[in-house]
């Protein structure tokens, strides 16, 4: 597993995750989430409903592995949405993903 995952699975035993649209959007709404995180294989309507609740809110949200990839994280069979609910691991899940990509792009 790689070290994005590794922290989005630290964040669920942690207790500062939410999975699933319904309960990402309700985070975001609350000011509890601090990162969204969208599966790259996500519906477009579900997508549009989630990245439209949090530019209203002022989130931030990337777009990172597949559902089952995400599931598999945090115990699942698949997550579509997951929201980070902490600032610092947010932060570093953030800095993971950019690195990532960066390495990519290199």
């Amino acid at each position: 597993m790689n070290k994005v995952l590794g922290l989005i699975g630290l964040a669920k035993r942690a207790g500062r995750m939410s999975g699933g649209a319904e309960l990402c959007e309700e985070a975001v709404r609350q000011g509890k989430s601090r990162l969204i995180i969208i599966a790259s294989d996500i519906s477009e309507n579900s997508r549009k409903a989630i990245c439209d609740c949090c530019r209203h809110y002022g989130v931030k949200y990337i777009t990172y592995a597949t559902k089952s990839e995400l599931g598999s994280a945090v115990g699942a069979e698949i997550r579509a949405v997951i929201s980070i609910n902490d600032d610092g691991l947010a932060k570093a899940i953030e800095e993971k993903i950019t690195a990532v990509s960066e390495e990519r792009k290199g």
